[in-house]
């Protein structure tokens, strides 16, 4: 059970790969979702549906348990597995309802959730605490919690006081892996044989994308023909803006792009990058050093699976980052 069993959404991909797994070792499994656009062989995926407005969604999200006929309706199904793993709230309602009507088994899959002081509007940090509160009531129960990080098993405890266990985050190797061909990518942005540094995720404050533009900005000081691409779709329209007002052309938004060409921007790309303030287990980092391309990242959680070849710089440190980017742009292109 996932909100978003969608391409753009980390906790749907990694139910990709979850699902993919569990039915090569014989299982039959039934993904649940509010919205879907993967459906992997082998899986069935059902769709309960919910508002199509951004704003809408989040409400209906955070007010999922006061609708008593979707939970009348789908809650009867679930009696009929023997195992129901629910990746984030407002699902784990239904796991919670699950484990304590029928007794099945129910297994909470630990994300994270954005730390509400990283938002700069009440409205938005109120939302968050909320999200924290209903997560805390509805996986209380449960038989078993997962957390995708030991960052993850930290904040977990601290939210709900739930004892989990880690399991990281998996990416498909037979699609993210070195040896990529990123020609197209290259060709389709005008990116020559420029040095790139790249992007992937939501547009969205708790990101840092501000701070990644403006480490861009310095990089840009010694290696003028550098390129930067940002890949992801625009959550929150007010900092869309505030961040095409801080770049300039050689800033490309490249927007959604589809899990199946994803790879390919990492193969065009020399360097990934991410400013991000929080992170549990980033599942972009992961695909990028499955590419084989180095990670620059500041935030803690990321020491735990970067490798030797990436660097994580001192949170905050614009002017770190910049010169990180550099020595690694410097390493990987020889100039």
């Amino acid at each position: 059970m996932v909100p978003n069993f969608v391409e753009f959404d980390g906790a749907g991909r990694v139910v990709e790969v979850q699902s993919d797994e569990l039915v090569r070792e014989g299982h039959q499994v039934t993904v649940f979702t509010f919205a879907a656009d993967m459906h992997p062989e082998g899986v069935q995926v059902l769709t309960m549906g919910m508002p199509k407005s951004l704003f809408w969604e989040r409400m209906y999200r955070l007010l999922f348990p006061l609708d008593l006929p979707k939970t009348l309706k789908w809650l009867p199904k679930l009696k009929e597995f023997d195992e129901v793993i629910v990746h984030l709230y407002p699902l784990t309602w239904l796991g919670y309802l699950a484990r304590k009507r029928y007794k099945v088994k129910y297994i909470f899959w630990y994300h994270g959730i954005m730390t509400p002081k990283l938002f700069p509007h009440l409205y938005e940090r109120i939302y968050m605490r909320l999200q924290i509160f209903l997560t805390r009531l509805t996986v209380g129960n449960a038989n078993r919690a997962v957390a995708v990080s030991k960052y993850g098993q930290q904040e977990l405890k601290r939210y709900t006081g739930l004892d989990s266990e880690v399991v990281y985050n998996k990416v498909d190797l037979t699609r993210f892996h070195p040896g990529l061909d990123g020609a197209k990518v290259r060709e389709q942005y005008n990116l020559g044989d420029d040095p790139v540094i790249l992007f992937v995720g939501a547009l969205r404050p708790v990101k840092g994308l501000h701070l990644l533009i403006q480490a861009f900005n310095l990089l840009k000081e010694k290696i003028p023909n550098a390129k930067l691409v940002l890949v992801g779709r625009p959550d929150f329209p007010y900092y869309f803006e505030e961040l095409k007002k801080i770049s300039d052309s050689s800033v490309t938004f490249a927007g959604f792009i589809s899990h199946e060409f994803l790879p390919s921007y990492y193969a065009a790309c020399d360097v990934y990058a991410t400013c991000s303030h929080w992170e549990i287990h980033n599942v972009s980092g992961i695909e990028a050093e499955a590419c084989g391309k180095p990670v620059i990242a500041w935030h803690e959680s990321f020491a735990e699976t970067l490798s030797a070849n990436s660097i994580l710089v001192e949170a905050g440190n614009v002017e770190k980052f910049a010169q990180a980017c550099i020595e690694k742009l410097k390493q990987v292109r020889g100039i």
